[in-house]
């Protein structure tokens, strides 16, 4: 099945399929209402010291994708949040959902990578 990218603010469409919510902490300004979840799944999301040191930066973008896929291999908790995420990308249409503005260089663009891969 297919994988796509939205920022949470932007409008739910009927074209989401499932909408996942890959972010560590809620974002600011969204209901739960609004965001018309299916899922959150926040243990997929880098650890607050990755996230905080990447920052959104384009120039560590290699490093931060290189040291959140070794997160994730490494931690048993992202392991099974990934694995969860990898299920529901098998059965359906899914829409990772993120906050942040930075649309390019992100976590959720190298969950897609991922879960595309497969």
């Amino acid at each position: 099945m297919s994988v796509q990218l939205k920022r949470i603010y932007q409008d739910v469409s009927n074209q989401d399929g499932m909408r996942i919510l890959v972010d560590g902490i809620w974002p600011r300004g969204v209901s739960k209402e609004a965001a018309q979840l299916d899922e959150w799944i926040k243990d997929v999301a880098p650890s607050s010291d990755l996230r905080k040191w990447f920052g959104h930066d384009p120039d560590k973008f290699a490093d931060f994708k290189s040291k959140y896929k070794q997160e994730m291999d490494e931690d048993e908790g992202k392991k099974q949040a990934l694995d969860q995420l990898k299920s529901y990308v098998k059965q359906q249409k899914v829409t990772l959902l993120f906050a942040t503005k930075e649309e390019e260089y992100n976590h959720a663009v190298v969950l897609k990578e991922i879960l595309t891969k497969q």
